[in-house]
């Protein structure tokens, strides 16, 4: 089968496509056939291998994942024997980056628990949009509480893929969103629903004077108590991307319960967890009419390079899909 894969850490430029064995699912398996799979952030930093703690997942002197990828979406092929969940010509989708990547291929073997039912509603491409930045907006709008109506959000990189679903999804639930992001994003963050924009470029959200009951950070890099100044008493910040690998992460793990403890707000570090009931809620909000992925380009699977030089821009608008198999 056709795989993109690399041996090393770097640019774009170590991407390559090659002929790799077709994987065998094991017992608790499904062998899918990838339809459609998309770039996130995690797929950047272990391409590029610059954080340690990049390194320390994915290998410190090399890539431990020949082949990277995390949402797919497809059809069954064929399941292992303690598969009761799915059986073949299902369509499925689902992250499986937390079991070793794979995505950028023309098959792969994933646990059966990562995978969910596709609904008819969607097709392909909408299907591998979602499962990763979906689950991460989910559970980052949930993280210690829930969105009520009349909330004050704000959405920091509001304009990628987790931003775009959680916008619509803090909507639907009645909340009052603030989006932080290039300007030029945002007549498509409007369209979705925003209710305020900031400019990240021109102005810091956390010295404005503005307080918001929920922060929702991808790209987190400021101090602990810049994000304590901006939130309301009460008030919830949640990160879920950005500096992984130097101060801010150790300033959110060991000083984060003290200011929850202390200063009556709640500052963590989100753990994210891949799960079938989640998809199932994801689908559910889509066959709803509440989130509808935002997809900007679409490559074929010998494009993925360009795709990853295109996502290295910062200029994306949702998400980047790799077309596999058209269909």
């Amino acid at each position: 089968m056709k795989a993109i894969v690399y041996s090393k850490y770097g640019s774009p430029e170590v991407l390559h496509q090659e002929e790799v064995e077709k994987p065998t699912p094991e017992k608790d398996e499904v062998l899918v056939k990838i339809y459609a799979t998309s770039i996130n952030s995690w797929d950047w930093g272990q391409l590029q291998g610059k954080e340690f703690i990049t390194r320390i997942i994915g290998g410190l002197l090399k890539p431990r994942y020949k082949i990277l990828g995390g949402d797919i979406a497809g059809v069954a092929e064929a399941v292992g024997e303690n598969v009761k969940d799915f059986q073949p010509g299902d369509e499925v989708f689902g992250d499986i980056a937390g079991n070793g990547f794979g995505a950028f291929a023309e098959y792969v073997s994933a646990p059966a628990r990562l995978l969910a039912k596709k609904s008819p509603r969607m097709t392909f491409n909408q299907a591998a949009s979602l499962p990763q930045v979906g689950l991460l907006a989910l559970q980052g709008l949930h993280y210690k509480g829930s969105i009520s109506q009349g909330d004050r959000l704000l959405i920091n990189g509001a304009g990628g893929g987790v931003g775009t679903l959680a916008l619509q999804y803090a909507k639907s639930l009645g909340a009052e969103v603030t989006c932080v992001d290039r300007s030029e994003k945002f007549d498509m963050l409007r369209t979705l629903g925003a209710d305020h924009l900031v400019d990240y470029t021109k102005e810091d959200y956390t010295r404005n004077g503005k307080q918001y009951d929920r922060i929702l950070d991808v790209q987190a890099h400021r101090s602990v108590f810049d994000y304590k100044r901006a939130l309301k008493p009460g008030g919830t910040f949640a990160m879920i991307g950005g500096s992984m690998g130097g101060g801010l992460l150790l300033q959110v793990i060991f000083l984060g319960p003290m200011i929850s403890r202390f200063a009556n707000k709640k500052v963590g570090l989100m753990g994210y967890k891949p799960n079938r009931s989640d998809l199932d809620r994801l689908t559910r909000l889509f066959e709803e009419g509440k989130i509808v992925p935002v997809i900007d380009k679409c490559y074929p699977l010998d494009g993925v390079a360009d795709a990853f030089r295109y996502f290295g821009t910062g200029r994306v608008k949702g998400k980047i899909v790799i077309s596999v198999t058209p269909g």
